[in-house]
């Protein structure tokens, strides 16, 4: 085992105990020693429970580290990257970072009290008293010049008067032992879900060592937080059973895994702005079954994302408009409440202590680290000359971590720039690469309101790692280590699953598909269907763009599916056979047609996690990069037609894997069903189109446009089977527009849209109007409508029938939108 240190690497060591202790000092604080800088109790417990041997030690925790890369990897657990398709690794360290119930206990005194004077200020400076600003405690500049004071809630008073739900805090251990705070977060409550997960994998790889330290468990203050958010709901809701759920940005949100999982562990709904709608002055979830009322959100996104309409309308995508305005006629209970970012800002700092003996009447607990607001005068100068020793960040804006100190750039406008010591770090032990090091660590733990006017402080967090120690911590950076609380007391063992469920326990788990996941799985079904089509009519179009001379009507078709199909790029109608190749070559390699689409999938599977197995999403993932990386090799020229053939049959493989799975490995719900319709809409209209383009081109009188429609069709095999070699278009009719049995037939397709749209939660005389533009029964003929019709007739009867049903297949996609996802026609329901 290589077990080292920058500084040091011992020769010989009897044990990783022994190791451990005869690490010389960092020059701070590590967390491993005890005062005496022997090695601590809880490390001689958790080393006790791994092998003593330096190489079994070492062998042991590396297997323990893969194990735990290959649950993240399990999981899917990413960090989405804002803006683009990329996602990053949770980085959670294989190591706890162990507290021990004396060094808790200030902790918690201290985040406590800061929480609660957090909530006094919002009461002060939004409730109409504005104490603080009378007296001078608080520069009114600072106040109303930062972006997270919103005018719009000036004189607002949340349900109870309870601002704030749940706040974070940013900690660091000095050389003396003191911990200091370096940050607060107020606006959402973000890194809960991962502070669970983290919990949840770390003490399952160290079970006896979690055992044994008595680590304090957390289920209790989770709960907490949901019936804190409950009751306040509750007095929003007046009468009704108050429903909550967890509002989030998205799939593209950075946090967006840990927020599905904080929503399942808490049991309640996944909601984007776009479920959410304003009625009357209140917030309504859009349901599969109608509108239903909701009265608390606990919300993951930033208070200018909130409502479009009286904040930011650049971030209008990720809230709900009017949002606000139910928020002020009391009708919401929103964690934490808008309003609260100024509280973020470093500036704050400086003036806290006297705020808290004025509010509080008592001194911080917890130290800030030393800070000046450059838009006091005095401070300014004071500091001016020890700029080199200090860190500048922004007064009024975002977080972006420590700058180098510019005097000039303060001088531009003071007020937006504070000046802070640099905050320095303990030491934390950590395995990486194979070894142990020791690293900068900070904390991040939570406060959470009990609704009763106090403060439980969650017993967990994490323990921030980064390689500046003397840099302020943000969101993003760095990794984490899981945060083992000690107690000298009774382990709480209190968990969120209940010992046994109910009958309405066992009811309420089905409950309805939000709109939101019903558009999602309509789309994926469309999606689907539409790539399945597009390589069908690729790979078909390029096997025949070598060998014999195509007939002119089946060229023309050709160029018409493929252009409509969005497979022929830019250039317009290819003049020749060679040039069709090239053109289509091109444009598989694009980002548009056959790749736009596999983005779409992905993308429409990525917002449906929590209903997709693993298997199928990762496929879904991975169909497009597969197919990139032989479109556009980084290591030698273009494929040959030969290649991306080869490529297509291997997708065309991956897409009959995915429509199998959706069709026998997932819920028949109602979410399901919307799944079925939207293959069984685009299957219709792209059929139906298909069908009419080779019937006006003239191509189906020949037999090489025959074979073309039934491969497009998929039913090549059993036209053979059933008909031989005849070229009859009659032959044709018969099994791709009347055959029942047939699911690439009308008549099938047709019959399969009726049965699955009335079996969703709609009136049957809505069912009916869905319906109304789709013949009332089979495909709007039958083989007796035909007899005596001569081909042209007969050409003539189908290029109709196809046109209703290419527009009736798009129409009843709008309806379906209308109805189901966008309520616009919805009765306002009662709360």
């Amino acid at each position: 085992m290589r077990v080292a240190t920058p500084r040091t690497r011992p020769r010989t060591v009897a044990s990783a105990a022994d190791w451990l202790t005869r690490l010389p000092p960092s020059g701070t604080l590590d967390e491993w020693r005890a005062p005496d800088r022997n090695l601590s109790p809880s490390w001689q417990k958790l080393l006790a429970s791994l092998p003593a041997r330096p190489q079994a030690f070492g062998a042991e925790l590396q297997r323990r580290a893969q194990q735990l890369a290959q649950q993240l990897r399990a999981d899917a657990i990413t960090h989405n990257v804002h803006g683009t398709e990329q996602s990053l690794p949770w980085a959670p360290e294989l190591l706890p970072l162990v507290m021990e119930p004396a060094d808790w206990a200030a902790i918690e005194r201290g985040v406590a009290q800061r929480a609660q004077l957090l909530q006094l200020m919002l009461a002060d400076l939004y409730g109409g008293r504005q104490y603080l600003l009378k007296r001078g405690l608080l520069p009114p500049s600072l106040l109303f010049r930062h972006p997270g004071y919103l005018r719009p809630l000036n004189g607002f008073s949340p349900p109870g008067g309870l601002y704030l739900h749940v706040v974070s805090f940013e900690l660091a251990r000095g050389p003396d032992g003191r911990w200091w705070v370096t940050s607060q977060r107020t606006q959402t409550a973000a890194g809960l879900g991962h502070v669970l997960q983290h919990r949840l994998i770390v003490s399952r790889l160290f079970p006896e060592a979690f055992e044994q330290l008595r680590v304090q468990h957390m289920a209790s203050t989770y709960r907490r937080l949901l019936q804190s958010l409950r009751g306040q709901a509750a007095m929003a809701a007046a009468d009704a059973h108050p429903r909550l759920a967890v509002l989030t940005a998205g799939p593209d949100a950075p946090g967006y895994f840990e927020h599905a999982y904080l929503a399942r562990y808490l049991g309640l709904p996944l909601v984007e702005g776009g479920d959410l709608t304003v009625r009357g002055e209140r917030l309504y979830a859009k349901m599969l079954e109608g509108l239903a009322p909701v009265h608390g959100l606990l919300r993951m996104i930033d208070d200018n994302q909130c409502d479009p309409l009286e904040l930011d309308e650049r971030q209008g995508c990720y809230g709900v408009p009017g949002l606000l305005q139910v928020l002020r006629a009391g009708r919401l209970a929103l964690a934490n409440a808008p309003g609260c970012g100024f509280l973020e800002s470093p500036a704050l700092s400086g003036f806290l202590p006297g705020i808290a003996q004025s509010l509080l009447g008592q001194p911080l607990l917890l130290p800030s680290l030393a800070s000046w607001w450059c838009g006091e005068a005095a401070a300014w100068e004071s500091v001016r000359p020890h700029l080199p020793k200090l860190c500048m960040r922004p007064s009024l804006g975002p977080d972006v971590g420590a700058l180098r100190p510019e005097g000039g750039r303060i001088e531009e406008d003071p007020e937006a720039w504070t000046l802070q010591e640099r905050p320095g770090r303990s030491q934390a032990l950590r395995w990486r690469e194979g070894r142990l090091e020791g690293v900068p660590v900070g904390l991040r733990v939570y406060a959470v309101a009990d609704g009763t006017g106090n403060w439980q402080v969650l017993p967990g967090g994490f323990g921030r790692v980064h390689g500046d120690a003397d840099e302020p911590l943000l969101p993003a950076r760095g990794s984490a280590m899981d945060l083992w609380v000690r107690t000298d007391g009774t382990v709480d063992t209190f968990s969120m699953l209940t010992g046994r469920l109910s009958v309405d326990d066992i009811l309420a788990r089905r409950g309805p598909v939000a709109s939101r996941t019903a558009e999602s799985l309509y789309w994926l079904g469309r999606y689907t269907e539409r790539t399945e089509q597009a390589v069908r009519l690729a790979r078909a179009a390029l096997q025949r763009s070598t060998g014999t001379e195509l007939p002119a009507p089946v060229q023309r078709a050709l160029r018409v599916l493929l252009q409509r199909a969005g497979l022929l790029g830019s250039g317009g109608v290819a003049p020749s056979r060679a040039v069709l190749r090239r053109s289509l070559l091109k444009a598989l390699g694009e980002e548009s047609g056959l790749g736009w689409l596999l983005t779409a999938l992905s993308r429409s599977a990525g917002s449906l996690r929590e209903r997709l197995s693993p298997e199928q999403w990762g496929l879904m993932r991975s169909m497009g990069q597969d197919l990139r990386a032989t479109l556009r090799p980084a290591d030698k020229a273009a494929p040959t037609t030969n290649e991306v053939l080869r490529a297509l049959d291997e997708l065309a493989v991956q897409l009959a894997a995915v429509t199998g799975a959706q069709s026998d490995r997932m819920t028949r719900d109602h979410g399901w069903r919307l799944l079925t319709v939207g293959r069984h809409v685009e299957r219709l209209v792209s059929h139906a189109t298909q069908f009419g383009v080779l019937l006006r081109e003239g191509a189906l009188a020949d037999a090489e446009g025959n074979a073309l429609l039934l491969e497009l069709y998929d039913s090549t095999i059993t036209f053979r089977a059933r008909y031989q070699r005849h070229q009859d278009l009659l032959a044709l009719v018969d099994l791709l527009v009347l055959d029942d049995n047939n699911p690439r037939a009308w008549a099938c397709i047709l019959r399969r849209l009726r049965t699955e749209l009335r079996k969703l939660p709609i009136a049957a005389d809505v069912a009916d109007e869905l319906l109304s533009g789709l013949p009332a029964q089979g495909p709007g003929l039958t083989l007796q409508t035909l007899r005596g019709l001569d081909d042209e007739a007969l050409r003539r009867r189908l290029d109709a029938l196809a046109a209703q049903l290419a527009d009736a297949g798009a129409q009843l996609s709008d309806d379906i939108g209308k109805r189901f996802f966008a309520h616009v026609s919805d009765p306002l329901q009662k709360p």
